[in-house]
């Protein structure tokens, strides 16, 4: 009993090392949505899941796996059953592919006090503050036009620092410690060197030697002129593991790439050894969720409902299909800061390393219910895999994800759970290093009816 005891625990310990390793390697593969959504479609193609193109006629076949994209920065991926959709429904996970950040406006360039600085707009609602004095990198997507005139694109990382936002010095700003303030116009621009002259420093330029050093165009045609670039500053510092025990998982972009990582590994990992029972498992992860998710990639646009129209084509069907289904929106939950303990409610209030979170609102801001409640429980219950409860003070307002979105757009049961993470819209925010295995487990056993 003891030896295997010790094997279990052994296999434990390395499945939970293999699955944070991954979290960290394909957060630092991944500063930007576009990059996450290449990182997920590596993964997925490594496991046999085929690419599909939106504008060319699709030959489903059962028991073939598929994956699509959109905008290259939002991904549904899925087993075809062999059995009819209408008759068991989809089981489906969500996550999202952005993150808060710092986003380059397209005419950057400000040169003055013998400084090159670039313009920024905040992205969604980032904490601002853990920006200043940060070893930043660029990273994203450019449209060029290349020397035969067609355009293209091409997916840019600087990689290195090339950009910092100092801090104003304590001895200028006597009430930093008690009352900073922080203007975005003012004092977020992020300095890449000390150049007087305009004629110094170009980023239209600049990226141009990027994408000339980077990429060509898949006709091997050069870059010649950059049309237009989506950009996003990050922190360059790798994502690591943390903590005396090594309790804690440390990285930029968790709020939702740790979601992406975890749900696309369960969606493998199910079709892989569960074969029939994973039929009709799919997985969408959406862009812009951190800015209301109303665009043609986000969870309010149509991509999900247009891609399950193709799947199954008959509206009774389909109908059909919807009513028996479930969606799990995985995105990250607040845990107990241990302190400020006073900011959560003491009866819903998550620990971290304690297991996966189930967030409730009362006025819908998430789209749990006491069904969707009772059957994930059920499945922890079954794998003895602890649950923790969110629920946010009655006296704060809480955030919201894509679960209610997908909820009403589809007219599917929904749940949304999450894992819980310090710092959240940090640029470094913390998460703990127990939890990602359980809730691989979780949504592994979800996606294969168990």
């Amino acid at each position: 009993m003891t030896i295997e005891h010790d094997k279990q625990a052994n296999t434990m310990i390395e499945q939970r090392s293999g699955i944070n390793r991954g979290i960290c390697n394909f957060i630092d593969q991944s500063p930007s949505p576009f990059h996450a959504t290449q990182s997920m479609s590596q993964l997925l193609s490594e496991a046999g899941f085929q690419l599909l193109d939106e504008s060319e006629c699709w030959a489903l076949k059962a028991g073939e796996k598929y994956y699509v994209m959109r905008n290259q920065s939002s991904l549904i991926a899925w087993q075809q059953g062999v059995e009819p959709v209408a008759e068991c429904g989809w089981r489906m996970l969500g996550a999202h592919t952005d993150s808060p950040c710092l986003k380059i406006k397209p005419q950057p360039d400000l040169h003055k006090h013998n400084a090159w600085r670039l313009g920024v707009e905040v992205y969604g609602g980032a904490l601002l503050n853990p920006w200043f004095d940060r070893d930043l990198s660029i990273a994203g997507r450019v449209h060029y036009s290349d020397s035969s005139g067609a355009i293209q694109a091409a997916l840019v990382d600087f990689k290195c620092p090339v950009a910092t936002i100092p801090s104003l010095a304590i001895h200028l700003d006597r009430e930093a410690n008690t009352a900073r303030t922080i203007n975005p116009q003012l004092h977020l621009p992020v300095l890449l060197s000390a150049n007087a002259q305009a004629s110094d420093g170009d980023f239209q330029q600049l990226l141009l030697e990027q994408v000339e050093r980077n990429q060509t165009a898949d006709n091997g045609v050069a870059a010649q002129k950059v049309l237009d670039h989506e950009l996003y500053l990050y922190d360059t510092q790798s994502a690591a593991i943390v903590g005396l025990h090594g309790d804690f998982i440390a990285a930029a972009r968790l709020d939702n790439l740790l979601s992406c990582y975890v749900d696309t590994q369960a969606l493998i990992h199910a079709c892989d050894e569960s074969g029939p029972a994973a039929d009709w498992s799919l997985l969408v992860c959406s862009d812009h969720e951190e800015v209301g998710s109303q665009t043609a990639a986000g969870a309010g646009g149509p991509f999900l409902s247009q891609v399950l129209q193709r799947i199954e084509s008959e509206p009774n069907n389909l109908a059909r299909a919807l009513s028996c289904s479930m969606l799990i929106s995985t995105d990250n939950a607040h845990a107990l800061h241990p302190n400020y303990a006073d900011k959560l409610d003491a009866n819903h209030a998550p620990l971290m390393n304690g297991g996966p979170v189930i967030k409730v609102n009362a006025n819908q801001r998430y789209a749990s219910n006491s069904e969707t409640q009772a059957v994930f429980r059920a499945i922890c219950s079954a794998r003895d895999i602890p649950v923790q409860n969110f629920v946010m003070r009655s006296d704060m307002a809480c955030g919201s994800t894509i679960g209610p979105i997908t909820a009403s757009e589809l007219g599917i049961k929904t749940l949304d759970i999450g894992l819980p993470t310090f710092a959240m819209h940090s640029i470094r925010e913390l998460a703990g290093t127990h939890d990602a295995l359980l809730m691989h487990e979780a949504l592994k056993a979800f996606y294969a009816r168990l």
